[in-house]
């Protein structure tokens, strides 16, 4: 009898303790594991954008000038108004750079009187800004427009002085560029200087005078 009784009380104790394990199993705090980082294509797609920066210096697209005169009126525009927007705020380095632009546009087009005269505009800025290196660069520019109208003496006189500030500076990358205008000019007083030159066009005013 004693031994029945003993075999029961084992039987009960056994399966309370199995619903006190399951018990304890459902309000246990389940361990978390950290989140799976979600893949979204477009927010890779923006991560590998590449922002350029905005320059209020116009640099010209050559390939794109050669194409058509609309092209290069839709070049001069955009250059000149830079232009304007840098000499309206005073932000004279830059407007410098932006008449250097609108020389090289014109010399494209064998507008010479116009070139000089950007040219020149650029220098007068490059001078008070002390950048000599633009300096150097626009005066070997109008060296060769006036070799080309066949003023050598001019364009000496241009070169004899990007010259002078090269070497007061140590600009010898400069120095050696110089050189070769220099040569380029005494290889062009063989030819004749050029012909098919365009000029400025007269205001509309102008023109019903």
């Amino acid at each position: 009898m004693r031994i029945t009784f003993l075999i029961i009380c084992c039987v009960f104790s056994l399966s309370a303790s199995a619903q006190w394990y399951r018990v304890d199993l459902l309000f246990k705090k389940h361990e978390r594991f950290p989140l799976i980082e979600q893949y979204s294509p477009c927010a890779n797609a923006i991560s590998k954008i590449h922002i350029q920066p905005s320059f209020s210096v116009y640099k010209i697209n050559k390939a794109e000038l050669d194409r058509s005169e609309y092209s290069f009126q839709a070049a001069e525009n955009i250059v000149m108004r830079s232009a304007q927007h840098n000499m309206r705020f005073r932000v004279y380095s830059d407007a410098s750079y932006n008449f250097s632009a609108l020389a090289k546009l014109y010399i494209q087009q064998n507008r010479y009187s116009e070139a000089k005269w950007y040219l020149l505009q650029s220098n007068i800025l490059s001078r008070q800004q002390n950048d000599d290196k633009h300096t150097i660069a626009n005066l070997m520019d109008l060296a060769l427009i006036k070799s080309d109208l066949g003023d050598y003496s001019q364009a000496r006189q241009d070169l004899n002085e990007a010259t002078d500030i090269a070497r007061a500076h140590g600009f010898n990358d400069d120095l050696a560029a110089i050189g070769k205008k220099m040569a380029y000019i005494q290889q062009n007083r063989n030819n004749a200087p050029k012909t098919d030159v365009r000029y400025a066009e007269l205001p509309a005013t102008a023109k019903g005078e």
